[in-house]
Parts: structure tokens; sequence; C-alpha cells
């Protein structure tokens, strides 16, 4: 399984070659659909020589990300698979009916619910009124705002790959930590007060102080300017009150926990509005 764009935003440009790897001892290549929106219109999984491919309608296609859902992700298979997938399908006659087929060699039932129904035909008007030119211009704007913010923040934040990028940059904080001993962590938390959502930290795991940013096809120049002033704020805090970004946020409803513990030793409580 792999996915194009990889982990660190950057596109794998011998994925040909890895897929005639894999094909040649008889393997199949599945592609998690994760990056997708930073391909479209300018190529095709089935292209790249995948075999399987799902797609995360939450993170390309408009649909809501986080907190659990709702999600959906469709799966689709070359055609020398299509024989083997679960059925039954639904399938129009030459009356224009439809009726209830299965796939010759197919795995059989494996579900009977099909998934989050509205989710899906969201994703679908999302798709129809944008159209194939209109979803180009989405993958390009995602690209180039993840570019914009990677090379506005390359004196604080220095990519972790100096060349282009696509959906997504992923920065790192190492400069900070060894000159001010500020982590990444702490730049996320101080982003909390500067009114920003936190970036995924110490993500993908072979980047040291890794923060990755994928600002998506949907925010502004403005915004992103706005972004980029905060933290160079934050750095300017580095270097006078290391310390106090070691316990930010402070200004937010919850100061900092401690993650660790919180995970271990959960204390839930109830929001004051909903007792009874």
């Amino acid at each position: 399984m792999l996915t194009n764009p990889n982990t660190v935003g950057l596109f794998e440009e011998e994925i040909v070659e890895i897929a005639h790897a894999v094909h040649d001892v008889g393997g199949l290549l599945y592609y998690d659909g994760a990056n997708l929106n930073a391909i479209l219109g300018a190529v095709r999984p089935g292209d790249m020589g995948f075999d399987i491919v799902h797609m995360n309608l939450h993170k390309t296609f408009a649909t809501p990300h986080g907190g659990g859902g709702p999600g959906a992700g469709p799966v689709a298979v070359s055609s020398r698979l299509a024989d083997f997938l679960p059925g039954p399908k639904a399938a129009r006659t030459e009356s224009g009916a439809f009726e209830w087929r299965r796939p010759v060699h197919s795995i059989g039932r494996t579900h009977g619910w099909h998934g989050n129904a509205m989710v899906l035909a969201r994703a679908l008007a999302y798709i129809d009124v944008h159209g194939g030119d209109g979803l180009t211009r989405v993958s390009q704007h995602a690209v180039l705002n993840a570019n914009w913010l990677r090379k506005r923040l390359e004196k604080t934040l220095p990519s972790a790959y100096d060349r282009i990028c696509m959906h997504e940059c992923v920065l790192s904080a190492t400069k900070l930590k060894d000159a001010y001993g500020v982590r990444g962590l702490d730049v996320a938390k101080a982003l909390l007060e500067e009114g920003f959502h936190a970036p995924t930290v110490y993500f993908p795991l072979i980047v040291e102080e890794a923060l990755m940013f994928e600002p998506t096809e949907t925010e502004s120049p403005q915004t992103l300017e706005a972004l980029a002033l905060a933290i160079e704020r934050i750095e300017e805090r580095a270097q006078s009150d290391p310390e106090g970004l070691h316990r930010a946020p402070q200004t937010t409803p919850v100061s900092r926990v401690d993650e660790a513990r919180a995970a271990r030793n959960l204390i839930a409580t109830e929001d004051a509005a909903n007792r009874h």
C-alpha cells in the first residue's frame, strides 16, 4: 500500500517502476487516497500502476474531517479485479430498470450496510459542481498554497526536504530547538494562542521536530500570511521567553495538558449546561 504524493508531501517520481516491481512478483499495488487532492486532474492512480484505490472523501471532496466522522471512502479496482468485487451490485438492465448482480468470481457479501450515503451524495455534488476543470484548479490551489507557505517560512521553520512539495509541506522546528530549546510541540501549542488550529506534530516520524501543514485549496493568501506572521511572532517569543512557550497555551480555556498522562489517566468532566 502506498500513497502518492507520500506522507512528506513529495511525489514518488519512480512510482511506475515501483508498480512494475510489485507486479513482476505477482503482487497488487493498493493506493491510499489520503493525498488525492494533490493530483486531481493531473495524474490518475490507475496510470501509475495501482490495482486498488480507495478515496478519502473527508480529505478531498468537502465532507467533514475529524471528530470521528462521518466519513466514507469508495473503493475502485482495475478491470482485472472487477470480477472479484463484493456483491451483489446494482446493474442496469436493457429495459432501463435496475437489478442485483453478483460478479463472476465475487468474494460474496461483506457487509449489509453501504456506508454514509449522505456523505457520498455531498461528495458527488462537490464533484459535479466543480467539473473536471474545477477539480484541476482545486489541486493546483492546494499545491500552490503549500508551496507558498513552505517558502514563506523557510527562514523560521525550514522544510524537511528542499524541493517543491505537493498539497502539504512538512517543516521542522529543529532550528528553534537547537537555538532556544523550543520544540515543535511548543510551536503548535503557541499557535492556539494565536487563534490557529495546531498542525500535525511529530509526524511523519522520519522528520525531526516535524510540523505538517496542509492548507488545502480553501485558504486565502491573507489567512496564510496571518499564519506565517503568527509563527514569526512565536520565533520572537522563543528568543525572549522560551520558558513561556513551554507552558503555552495560557490564554485558552484549557491550558497545556500532559498528553501522555491524560491518555493514561482520563478524567472525564461534564458540561454544566447538560446537568440535570
